[in-house]
């Protein structure tokens, strides 16, 4: 049986048709990605990583909270004038306070960038605030998708996406535009998801936004108005949780170690996203029906069982044989990347299984739990990494990929609790797929051997 027919038989019916179509455009985009890193790390030094490693850490953590989160309450009205005047209201959002930060970012580019142990990044901080706001934009237009169970243009989206980093990457590497052009591969990839997608929206909702009024968009705010108040401060927390400690890592450590670091969590993406992602959005467009059924504890543990079967396996895999492969695959000045992959196995595996079902806090309107669960990784993922500071050796990354597995633990602990999932529901589900299991951990075990005889011969 196919990886694809598990899942089905996990998921089965209309779910996993929307999964198999954001799927598909996944292993498009993710192939186009994995065919052009070899060269990427090749064209730039894991100095260079390192630079893309904070800019991307800074994106990260302030585009979550550029829209107020309005961006996920698209989904949620009844009516499609009142999501669509969502849609309006987080754009409008996003565009406001970006322009601030744009601001800001000329203004004090070279103090900022001091601040951040990377003098380089000054003449690029003015990217920061047009990167954060395409993020956002990508973000609501893609709800607005998801609202509308046009998966297949968001799968198509993902192709593009992956197609414009890549080119932008590769071709100013070639030039020896370094690190500007992975830079602009990451604002590449925001960028032309947002363009085609708000293209789509501007010639086929026409109609939809004609209906919206500035009173219709004043009401959602009001309407919706938990969102900013307290999903904000927790989407941002849970992306500070993963990226600060890295932007502080790589101003506190010697050498390209937030390169590796990031470089690693790349790779680990690639298993993550086939499934994970597009788990994540359909589960978004379905939870809310679920919901108002009181069938959410049940739906949840349907979704957990089958990523124990789809994606875990895969991603223990590549942990098991990462030191070897990245070797050969990147060169050996990226062993070192390979190696943290293995330490973070233990957090992608907890975090693949909580971030789709975690949504369900948002759907039962559980922002205040969701807020502290967040607090709470943020404190103790990042007072890990400022304890390792202090420690002899200083095992900053192995310190924060541990702090990483335990977090994402206690949180899909947490989330199994508020949706209903029982702890005899959990253990069922997971010894169904201990023989998945069983055979992934074989397969990595077997791909490591052989790799290190490979190498050993050709060293010879």
């Amino acid at each position: 049986m196919s990886l694809i027919d598990r899942v089905k038989q996990a998921l089965g019916g209309p779910f996993m048709r929307a999964v198999g179509i954001l799927v598909g455009g996944t292993v498009v985009a993710q192939a186009i990605l994995a065919a052009t890193l070899p060269v990427a790390t090749r064209l730039y030094t894991p100095a260079d990583f390192s630079t893309l490693a904070v800019f991307t850490g800074i994106i990260a953590i302030l585009s979550v909270g550029t829209c107020l989160r309005f961006d996920i309450a698209v989904p949620l009205p009844l009516k499609d004038e009142d999501g669509m005047a969502v849609v309006l209201l987080s754009l409008g959002i996003a565009a406001a306070l970006n322009l601030v930060l744009l601001v800001a970012a000329a203004l004090f580019s070279t103090t900022l960038a001091g601040w951040l142990g990377h003098p380089e990044l000054a003449p690029y901080l003015w990217l920061v605030p047009v990167a954060t706001f395409l993020a956002g934009a990508y973000s609501t237009l893609q709800f607005w998708f998801v609202r509308r169970k046009q998966f297949g243009q968001l799968a198509r989206n993902r192709v593009m996406q992956a197609a414009g980093n890549s080119a932008t990457q590769i071709t100013l590497g070639v030039a020896g535009i370094a690190p500007l052009g992975l830079l602009l591969g990451q604002l590449a990839n925001s960028g032309v998801g947002s363009i085609r997608l708000g293209w789509r929206l501007w010639r086929e909702e026409q109609a939809t936004i004609g209906r919206v009024g500035r009173h219709d968009i004043a009401r959602m705010a009001r309407q919706y108005d938990r969102f900013p108040k307290f999903s904000t401060l927790e989407a941002m927390c849970n992306s500070a949780a993963v990226y600060l400690p890295i932007i502080l890592l790589s101003a506190w450590s010697v050498g390209p170690e937030a390169g590796y670091l990031s470089l690693g969590m790349y790779a680990m993406q690639v298993p993550m996203s086939l499934i994970g992602n597009a788990v994540s959005q359909v589960y978004m467009s379905r939870g809310p029906e679920e919901a108002r059924a009181g069938t959410m504890g049940r739906f949840t543990a349907e979704v957990l069982g089958g990523l124990l079967k789809s994606g875990v396996g895969p991603i223990i895999c590549i942990g098991v044989v990462a030191p070897e492969l990245f070797r050969l695959v990147f060169g050996a000045d990226w062993t070192r990347a390979g190696v943290l992959v293995t330490w973070m196995t233990p957090w992608f595996v907890m975090q693949f299984l909580a971030s789709p079902i975690s949504l369900a806090l948002h759907i039962q309107n559980r922002l205040r739990e969701a807020f502290l669960l967040q607090g709470f990784g943020l404190v103790m993922r990042t007072g890990t990494v400022a304890l390792a500071v202090s420690l002899p050796g200083a095992y900053l990354s192995e310190a924060y990929a541990l702090s990483g597995a335990v977090f994402y633990a206690l949180y899909l602990a947490v989330v199994l609790r508020l949706t209903g999932v029982t702890p005899d529901t959990v253990l069922t589900r997971l010894f169904s797929s201990i023989p998945i299991l069983a055979f992934w951990i074989v397969t990595g075990l077997s791909g490591r051997f052989a790799i290190e005889g490979l190498l050993t011969y050709a060293s010879l």
